[in-house]
């Protein structure tokens, strides 16, 4: 996670049976969730990254060119903030969340929202991944889904859209190309040398070089400290780095202000309809090490942000 500033990032436990309203003035989609989950928060009114306890990850990042489109209110709305939550409460796998996205049967629009301090309005796209190693990537261009549904997609940045990724790629050595990896911090680069990475892996012999492996792809594609952009928020200092097992059910979460990675395992959490929402405080909190499943605090929930109204046009 890359951006201009801290963004207040805490880790929430959210248990299954929880109502939800989408967040728009008219005609929000409504749900009530079948899994509980663990996420990351952007400033606690938003899911940024989550696992299920079914195995289903969501991840959402920065992509300058979307473009969700002119609401048709007789379709559920859905704001962005629970936009990945919306798939970590009802889903298992990515093949169930695959159909409703085809175009004949979307059930929903999702839309832009203005964050903290009237932000111009921040375009998103999301991938998720279940733990057969299913993953689409969930993009709306001009106003329409754009879904990259394949086992063979690992990696995901920012800009540009992701089919301008997949073709690029196919540029350099190792993906069919000729030319050697680039070296800028732009996004679409990071792209190449993040799938280069992740394709080199060695197959692990234990499984601390999973984990290890997974982080040292992300070590080498963060963002150092430094100037940011203010034009390109998302080319900024790297915040946290996740990495979910989806398959053991482990969230493991590194601050870069942090000497220490940490993990929750979700076997170890209550998940259980009723039982109440609980957090652990990150902002500020350094000195958390290891497995820190029993460091969860029943709270108050936090509540999503809603889209924000449409200003009147004026006419003359």
């Amino acid at each position: 996670m890359d951006w201009l500033e801290d963004i207040g990032s805490n880790m929430w436990l959210l248990p299954r049976g929880i109502f939800r309203d989408g967040g728009t003035d008219n005609n929000s989609l409504k749900w009530t969730s079948n899994y509980g989950s663990v996420i990351m928060t952007a400033y606690d009114i938003g899911t940024a990254d989550g696992l299920n306890e079914k195995g289903l990850t969501a991840n959402l990042l920065y992509l300058t060119e979307s473009d969700f489109g002119v609401r048709d209110e007789k379709l559920p709305g859905l704001s962005v903030s629970l936009w990945a939550q919306y798939y970590l409460d009802n889903f298992e796998t990515v093949a169930e969340q695959w159909r409703p996205l085809k175009p004949n049967l979307i059930k929903y629009n999702l839309f832009q929202l203005k964050l903290l301090r009237e932000r111009e309005q921040d375009p998103w796209h999301l991938a998720i991944s279940d733990k057969t190693g299913d993953t689409a990537v969930i993009e709306y261009i001009d106003g329409k889904p754009k879904v990259y549904h394949d086992k063979n997609f690992k990696v995901m940045t920012n800009s540009p859209p992701y089919n301008e990724q997949l073709t690029a790629l196919k540029q350099y050595k190792g993906f069919g190309g000729q030319k050697d990896l680039p070296d800028t911090n732009a996004a679409a680069d990071r792209f190449v040398r993040a799938a280069f990475y992740a394709q080199q892996l060695p197959q692990p012999a234990e499984y601390r070089e999973s984990v290890a492996g997974v982080l040292s792809v992300l070590r080498n594609v963060s963002q150092p400290f430094g100037t940011p952009d203010p034009a390109r928020p998302y080319v900024s200092t790297t915040r946290w780095r996740t990495v979910a097992d989806m398959t053991r059910g482990v969230y493991f979460y590194e601050n870069t202000l942090a000497p220490n990675l940490v993990w929750v395992q979700l076997d170890r959490l209550e998940f259980k309809k009723n039982a109440p929402v609980q957090k652990i405080t990150l902002v500020k909190n350094y000195d958390l090490v290891g497995d820190i499943s029993g460091y969860f605090k029943p709270v108050k929930a936090f509540e999503f942000l809603k889209k924000a109204p449409e200003k009147p046009v004026s006419q003359k």
